[in-house]
């Protein structure tokens, strides 16, 4: 892979929340050889973000907190469509900084709701406000919420082995654990589909298929 040259002049590193940002066209050129997940080659946003993001451990605060909200958005849609709308959240959401977003007031609900650039649903944004307070409740409580999640797979990541994308599932027991500790702790939108995205996307399950070269690529992180 030449993610090295890539990383020079195709993408700038949003150290905030942990996310990259690429030209997909010159991204596309140079990597369309690699074998990949069924699913990345479904639009070109998808590539990079398969490449470099997804099941990428992740153990930052904030950055874990950011996807959770992100992959929230998705229900009842389809995780692309938050993706292509990710930047236009951090902008709204001031860089998914929990103690900004709970300070939110109705009136800013309201501006959200104008927002053409997010999902413009009321209950989706509130959950965004209160899982801000429930993340805030658990630092104040003295618990970081890298080890709020992470805890949930006894740090570890599981490395599944799937060949097929029909065999992946779309929760799992650790999914059920996850989504129970976050309702308790005070989160919405994030039942256990949700939560299974999420553990794939921030490195707590590696779903690669076995036949997807960041499969292997992961296991040795």
């Amino acid at each position: 892979m030449v993610l090295k040259n890539v990383c020079q002049y195709t993408f700038t590193a949003r150290r905030n929340v942990g996310f990259f940002y690429f030209n997909t066209r010159e991204y596309m050129d140079l990597e369309q050889q690699q074998m990949r997940c069924d699913w990345a080659s479904k639009d070109p946003a998808y590539l990079p973000y398969h490449d470099t993001i997804w099941g990428v451990p992740v153990y930052d605060n904030q950055a874990l907190f950011a996807k959770l909200c992100l992959d929230g958005q998705q229900a009842g849609l389809s995780w692309l469509t938050i993706l292509k709308r990710q930047k236009n959240y951090e902008m709204a959401f001031h860089q998914f900084d929990p103690y900004k977003i709970a300070q939110f007031t109705e009136s800013n609900i309201e501006d959200l709701l104008q927002n053409s650039g997010i999902i413009r649903n009321r209950r989706k944004i509130e959950s965004i406000i209160k899982n801000a307070k429930a993340f805030i409740q658990l630092a104040e409580e003295g618990i970081e919420f890298s080890d709020f999640i992470w805890s949930t797979v006894n740090y570890k990541t599981i490395v599944n082995h799937y060949e097929n994308l029909a065999d992946v599932p779309a929760t799992s027991k650790e999914s059920d654990m996850l989504a129970e500790k976050l309702k308790k702790a005070g989160f919405s939108f994030a039942g256990s589909t949700i939560c299974y995205a999420f553990m794939q996307a921030v490195g707590l399950v590696n779903d690669h298929l076995t036949t997807c070269f960041r499969h292997q690529e992961l296991k040795q992180v």
